[in-house]
């Protein structure tokens, strides 16, 4: 929509209302940091935009004319509209209100509730939507305030705060080491079959190193493919292969003797763990204190041997 009218007209029309206010051009003049000649210049070209005297002007008094009253109340409405919308801009700033719409990774939504429950308990006008895909969302497409990704960041103009770092780890279900065996070394990695997390169509390989070796580099294949973490999780679960998942997700499942480890001498290399956002500061609150609650969340994260 075009304006019929500029931003120096609204300008003019703020001092007007601070003029009318304050009782006398010479104070609005001071509070403004004006002169009162450039006050007076800038009054009377709204008078001749309007087309209409709005000031009676005497040596002792200033006053409104009947429709400079009546033009008053509105310009007046409208600096209040402006200085509300200063104080509720503050307020979402300083106390996170409103929907929090937030994107993570599937495997990672577990995390959620424990990372951001006290935050909402503490902050009843907060509100949570959450978009769980291991599929990156388009963020300014979605309104996505914050997503969460782990791993290498693809290149991008959105705003990455690494939070923490986390260990990938190798496990198969127990039923699945008891009936086929573990792999001894990195190149025997390649005779077992994988249960691969993968949203491109590229082949997939694992690092891994070890105190005193050489990086090895194992190409690896499944027959199972999937988009979904918690998908090949459950594949791994039924015995049907190995999969390498996030520490604080693969060590529950070997405390409680439902995985084991595949070699665990040797490791992966640590994936970080990212708050990505459209925009650079300031942010609103609610997503500041959404990100504080999360790395303080996965700092505190309690991980099994190394």
């Amino acid at each position: 929509m075009k304006l019929d009218f500029t931003i120096d007209r609204l300008k003019r029309m703020a001092l007007f209302a601070r003029v009318v206010e304050l009782g006398s051009m010479s104070a609005a003049a001071r509070e403004l940091d004006m002169t009162p000649s450039a006050v007076s210049q800038q009054l009377r070209q709204l008078e001749a935009e309007t087309g209409v005297a709005l000031l009676h002007r005497s040596t002792r008094k200033l006053s409104t004319t009947e429709i400079g009253q009546a033009y008053y109340e509105e310009c007046a409405a409208m600096l209040h509209a402006a200085r509300g919308a200063d104080l509720r801009l503050g307020d979402l700033r300083e106390e996170p209100r409103g929907e929090l719409r937030i994107a993570v990774p599937v495997g990672f939504a577990q995390h959620l509730a424990p990372a951001l429950a006290p935050l909402l308990r503490a902050h009843p006008a907060l509100a949570l939507r959450i978009f769980a895909d291991d599929r990156q969302i388009d963020l300014i497409g979605e309104r996505i305030d914050l997503a969460i990704r782990v791993g290498r960041l693809l290149d991008s103009n959105l705003v990455a705060r690494r939070m923490a770092e986390w260990r990938h780890l190798l496990v198969a279900s127990t039923e699945y080491a008891q009936a086929h065996g573990l792999p001894r070394t990195p190149e025997e990695l390649a005779e077992h079959p994988m249960l691969i997390l993968s949203v491109i169509n590229q082949p997939e390989y694992v690092d891994l190193y070890a105190d005193g070796e050489p990086l090895r580099r194992v190409r690896v294949g499944g027959r199972i493919v999937a988009n979904n973490s918690r998908v090949v999780g459950q594949m791994m679960l039924q015995g049907l292969g190995i999969v390498r998942l996030p520490e604080p997700d693969a060590m529950p499942l070997v405390d409680d003797g439902r995985a084991v480890l595949v070699l665990p001498q040797w490791r992966m290399p640590p994936l970080g763990v990212f708050a990505v956002t459209a925009q650079r500061e300031p942010q609103p609150a609610k997503v500041r204190l959404a990100i504080a609650a999360l790395q303080a969340y996965l700092q505190q994260l309690k991980f099994g041997p190394g």
